[in-house]
């Protein structure tokens, strides 16, 4: 398995859609996804990714100081660190926050809002992709706004356009398809960044390009357990270790025993998440016992992994 089809496989990925909103110009909101939009869902992931799908209209979308970025109709825009964003018809109107003017679902359907000044329509839908590892690689590499165009010729484009329409009416069954199309629609703007962005030089997508990196890290996420070593990858990749060491540096910013050990360490904390025992996990993500999980655990997360638990599971 290639390194970032383990990443994607071990985070976890989930997906929803709560609100489906029609706005008419003016109008100019804050958003962010946040724990109120899991009421009836359960527990939040331990990471949320927001995204708007522009059904009809268009929207401007901004992100901090970053200038407005145009969003069309038929385009989905999906924020990878869930930053507190502004939605507006145009620039330079008042920011609303209009959460008190959500109507509940009926039934296991979307939430619905109206809101504007009678103008121009946009109708959007709005949810989160969640992922079960905190601080993983692959985010921490995305840029604030990933952009994907849902074509006409794909099928799964095809399919999400007609799940975003369903579950706008409220037609049963919708939503929960529309989730699972929201996963598979994430993969494809990270490969599709993957293939278009100029930022080559450094960072995790980087690493995975390059042909030697790339060997490692697949390697290290397909064999999480084994008793690496630093000269153990180098021979594996056909580099020396000193020149595999340096390369791996550069390119990840970090030295390849240590991102192993980031990677077991979130292992670690997505299946206290889900309830295993300590001395299971510790055999499963390649510690020799369970005391120097706990050591390690305690040193990257600041807590020990029995109050980690407590804390977010």
């Amino acid at each position: 398995m290639d390194a970032l089809s383990s990443v994607l496989t071990t985070v976890h990925l989930s997906a929803g859609a709560f609100l489906h909103a029609e706005f008419t110009a003016p109008w100019c909101i804050r958003s962010q996804v946040g724990p109120e939009d899991f009421s009836s869902q359960g527990l939040p992931p331990a990471h949320l990714m927001a995204y708007h799908y522009v059904l009809a209209g268009r929207l401007l979308l901004s992100v901090g100081e970053a200038p407005p970025l145009a969003v069309e109709a038929g385009e989905i825009i999906l924020l990878p660190r869930n930053p507190p964003h502004i939605l507006a018809s145009a620039t330079q109107l008042p920011v609303q926050i209009i959460d008190h003017l959500l109507q509940p679902p009926d039934g296991p359907g979307l939430a619905h809002l109206r809101y504007g000044g009678g103008g121009a329509t946009t109708e959007v839908i709005c949810g989160y992709i969640g992922c079960e590892v905190p601080d993983n690689p692959l985010l921490r590499t995305l840029p604030d706004i990933l952009t994907l165009r849902i074509a006409d010729g794909a099928w799964i484009e095809q399919s999400f356009q007609r799940a975003a329409r369903e579950a706008a009416s409220q037609r049963p069954g919708s939503v929960t398809a529309l989730s699972k199309l929201a996963e598979l629609l994430f993969i494809e703007a990270v490969r599709h960044y993957l293939d278009t962005s100029s930022n080559r030089e450094h960072g995790w997508l980087a690493g995975l390009r390059d042909p030697q990196v790339g060997k490692a890290l697949a390697l290290l996420h397909g064999q999480h357990a084994r008793h690496w070593t630093t000269e153990a990858l180098a021979s594996a990749v056909g580099l020396s270790r000193s020149a595999f060491a340096e390369r791996f540096t550069q390119l990840i910013g970090q030295p390849p025993m240590r991102y192993l050990c980031h990677w077991r360490l979130l292992l670690a904390a997505q299946q206290l998440r889900e309830g295993r025992t300590l001395a299971r996990i510790a055999e499963e993500v390649g510690y020799a016992s369970e005391a120097a999980l706990n050591r390690a655990f305690r040193q990257h997360f600041g807590l020990p992994p029995a109050a980690w638990r407590r804390r977010y599971a």
